[in-house]
């Protein structure tokens, strides 16, 4: 009787109207395929034209939309000759870690002529992301936006915008990016830096012969944008403004925020930050710069240029205004802070609080398992013989963590992690604290040399952790933005000079404090945060300065497996590139 009920055609009917219904049910989310085909197409800016390796020939390359809760199914295709892996910047990656993408971390590179089909489902998260190469400096051209929207009938906790704009900002060389790190790294000196700053690819009219190449943001008077900023820039933190406009902050790397209204805004590399632009009511005859441009705390040298782009109001038909061209309107530049205003930064920085709501709680962690405290800084190492060096008295500049500048293996960490294989890969040594304290703010010590190594952090599967980064002023005092791949974490405090153990946690705040998965290290202070290791795995932490990873700014944490089967990280997919 079972049986011809389950074979009736009736009932397959009604079991297969139910699976449809699963299948598109609202709150499950839905599966996406997108194809990255990685080619070399020529593009001309600043009026030089050059082969640049991109994303089905788009630069800045293709944008992902998804929901919160759907699965992405994203093959990457590899037709150059430069080894690639895709990096889902700020995406958890709930036990998918082989879906992560830093090179010899969670994968060995894709190699010309393969492929690899990233998959991962978002979890959790809404707002904006984006996606960018993590192999070398290829993601100084192989970028793109990833906007998540929130679950169907969701609304967004403030008004929906009339419509919404990703905006990316990047740095062109007119040089290879790969031959002026690979230069960088044989002499031991700083790189060359970029020559433009650009919106959406484009570097707009303050540069040489780039008028032409300008992002213009049309608008309607009496609306309200949603701007998606991102900041893919190799090296530079950068200062956004609109003239004439005030913009409200409501959502940083993809976490809701205490809305809060600001004139200009700062935003480091692996960032992103959304805004909600008010337009004038009325038409407002005049157009207004949107401009970018660094924020300088280093000693090294810099891209000191601005970048631009035009907010155009659309002129009402059949008006006197419709008839006078763009071009003899008053045009408005926005005022930004000087470049190295690190007040502004810190103040800027201390108006980010996470909307903790009911619907959107911040979950920080009151008590802590495991306490860390990391010197992230800027060191040397020796010149190799019979050469000269440029890097300081003649040595290579090195970056480091705890003293230890992380040498990336020829394998991935992941693999030999999850097949038991770390013998002569990696090391579960990293230091919790400096073996050497020093005065890390005051009078540099002078013995300025690192040592190198692969060690990793091992975490126990829930642990709580406490990270406390401390910036060195070993060759000068920098901001560094810290990134942690695999997870959120809660900014609890920051401040100068020497982090404090004994009174600077009676000041952090563990009600509201931003969630975000990039973090600004003061220049000359420190950062605390906060995070559950709830996702097994081996996960990277650098320097989003590209040149600061580069010279070993960048660790890596494992996570174990918990005890349950939901807690335990998948087996690598069957196409995971091979080394």
């Amino acid at each position: 009787m079972g049986a011809s009920l389950l074979s009736s055609p009736a009932f397959l009917v009604v079991f297969s109207l139910f699976t449809l219904f699963l299948l598109t049910d609202p709150v499950l989310g839905i599966t996406r395929h997108y194809k990255f085909d990685i080619k070399l197409h020529n593009v001309t800016r600043l009026c030089h034209t050059k082969s640049i390796v991109s994303v089905n020939g788009q630069f800045p390359g293709p944008r992902i939309v998804a929901r919160e809760g759907d699965q992405l199914l994203i093959k990457v295709v590899n037709h150059v000759s430069n080894n690639i892996s895709i990096h889902w910047h700020g995406i958890r990656q709930l036990r998918s870690g082989w879906a992560d993408g830093p090179a010899y971390v969670t994968q060995c590179p894709i190699q010309t002529g393969q492929s690899y089909v990233y998959n991962f489902t978002i979890v959790g998260q809404r707002g904006t992301l984006f996606w960018h190469a993590h192999i070398s400096w290829l993601r100084a051209t192989i970028y793109g936006p990833i906007v998540i929207l929130p679950k169907r009938g969701v609304p967004y906790p403030f008004a929906k915008p009339y419509k919404e704009v990703p905006i990316i900002f990047g740095e062109w060389f007119n040089a290879d990016p790969e031959a002026v790190i690979s230069q960088a790294l044989k002499t031991g000196g700083g790189p060359n830096v970029s020559d433009a700053y650009t919106i959406n690819g484009l570097p707009g009219p303050l540069y040489n012969c780039s008028a032409k190449d300008t992002f213009k943001l049309k608008v309607k008077p009496g609306k309200t944008y949603l701007l998606r900023l991102i900041n893919a820039a190799l090296n530079d933190e950068l200062f956004v403004s609109i003239a004439n406009h005030t913009l409200t902050v409501v959502d940083v790397d993809a976490i809701y925020v205490k809305p809060f209204e600001t004139e200009k805004l700062l935003i480091t590399p692996g960032q992103t930050t959304n805004v909600l632009l008010k337009t004038k009511p009325n038409y407002p005859s005049a157009t207004f710069f949107m401009t970018a441009r660094p924020y300088v705390t280093g000693q090294g040298t810099f891209d000191n240029s601005t970048v631009a782009g035009i907010l155009e109001y659309e002129s009402p038909p059949n008006s006197l205004h419709s008839s006078i061209s763009i071009k003899m309107l008053p045009l408005f530049n926005p005022i930004l802070p000087s470049l190295n205003d690190t007040s502004f930064a810190t103040n800027f920085v201390s108006k980010l609080r996470s909307l903790a709501s009911a619907q959107f709680p911040a979950n920080v962690p009151q008590k802590v398992d495991k306490h860390f405290f990391f010197t992230v800084g800027l060191g040397t190492i020796p010149c190799q013989q019979n050469q000269t060096c440029q890097g300081p008295n003649g040595t290579k500049f090195a970056t480091s963590v705890n003293n230890v500048s992380f040498a990336m293996p020829t394998t991935a960490l992941l693999q030999a992690h999850f097949f038991g294989q770390s013998n002569g890969v990696y090391t579960p040594y990293f230091p919790s604290s400096p073996i050497i304290p020093f005065n890390y703010t005051g009078t540099p010590p002078n013995n300025t040399m690192v040592s190198s190594g692969t060690k990793v952090v091992v975490l126990p599967f829930n642990a709580t952790v406490e990270l406390v980064m401390q910036d060195t002023s070993i060759l000068g005092a920098e901001s560094h933005p810290l990134h942690l791949h695999g997870f959120n974490f809660f900014v609890v405090g920051q401040g100068f000079g020497n982090f404090d153990p004994n009174k600077d946690p009676a000041k952090y705040n563990l009600v509201d404090p931003i969630e975000r998965n990039t973090v600004g290290v003061p220049s000359g202070g420190w950062v605390a945060i906060r995070f559950l290791a709830d996702n097994p795995g081996v996960w990277f932490m650098h320097c989003h300065l590209e040149v600061h990873t580069s010279w070993g700014l960048k660790m890596a944490w494992i996570v174990l497996d918990g005890k349950l089967p939901n807690q335990k990280l998948q087996p690598p997919p069957a196409d995971l590139p091979k080394c």
